[in-house]
């Protein structure tokens, strides 16, 4: 009689087990043993998010060929706080944060689920300064104009991690270290900024000024040395780094991708260029 009840004990744990296992992997939060790999995403104009042009293409083949993941958190230069705060509501509103574009874009709607488990996941992984689990920002164009064309049915739950605009660099780069682990449950991680931005120069007539490429191409060869304590340091690279990144909250995108990084993980780029003089589109996959 004894037996016969610990079996069935044992089966309607078994039962149970499994039920929160199937929602666990739906949320993103079961260990797989499918790494999902990082993105660094070059997003540029809010209007590559209705237009078809090298850019949206590139992002639309690489959404292509990319595993499903259970869940995205993205990184935004469009969002910046006094701490760390990560969305966790379950319908994340589209944020049209710009204006002066046509009706088309800001009538555009990405909607996403969110992914409240996984909010709560990353609020419990992140030692480095507390997390508070945010219930009204929202997707911003950093996000949902890059995932219209990457993932465009909108089906995958999406949060957002925030930049605190108090840190240095450096310490981006280290809480990075840390919600690294995500990619261990089914989480891809998304750096949505770009590595050259100067709204100021941006000139439209002309492709790339040649501080901009200089700039752009003295990042793509640190990457490729895996040289990320001069990434971070990326005020001591000169003229052409200052010009680049007049204000970090697009290069630090950048920064969390890579201290995502595990040291086995290849780096590929994709959208590489600089356009309109200023801002570059080189965007990276890493794993």
């Amino acid at each position: 009689m004894r037996r016969r009840t610990a079996l069935a004990t044992l089966s309607l744990g078994a039962l149970a087990m499994t039920a929160i296992e199937k929602v666990n992997r739906t949320m993103g939060l079961e260990r797989r043993d499918d790494r999902m790999p990082v993105l660094f995403v070059g997003h540029g104009s809010p209007m590559n998010a209705i237009e078809d042009n090298r850019w949206s293409r590139g992002w639309a083949e690489l959404g292509a060929t990319l595993r499903r993941p259970d869940a995205i958190l993205c990184v935004s230069a469009h969002w910046q706080t006094s701490g760390v705060m990560v969305t966790a509501m379950d319908k994340p509103k589209t944020i049209h944060d710009f204006y002066g574009f046509p009706d088309e874009l800001t009538n555009k709607q990405y909607p996403a689920p969110g992914a409240p488990a996984v909010a709560r996941k990353t609020k419990d992984i992140v030692r480095k300064a507390p997390v508070a689990l945010d219930e009204s920002w929202g997707l911003d164009h950093g996000t949902w104009s890059v995932l219209a064309k990457m993932f465009p049915r909108a089906d995958v739950p999406v949060l957002q991690l925030s930049l605190d605009g108090r840190q240095d660099p450096a310490w981006h780069y280290e809480l990075a270290r840390e919600i690294k682990k995500l990619r261990d449950h089914g989480v891809l991680i998304i750096g949505s900024g770009n590595v050259v931005h100067n709204l100021r120069l941006l000139n439209r007539s002309i492709s790339a000024f040649d501080w901009a490429t200089e700039f752009d191409a003295t990042v793509k060869a640190l990457i490729d040395q895996g040289d990320h304590r001069r990434l971070a340091e990326y005020g001591k690279l000169g003229r052409a780094a200052q010009l680049s990144v007049p204000t970090n909250e697009h290069y630090l995108p950048l920064l969390y991708a890579l201290g995502a990084k595990n040291d086995t993980d290849a780096v590929t780029y994709f959208n590489e260029g600089v356009t309109m003089g200023s801002i570059s589109m080189r965007s990276l996959v890493i794993g």
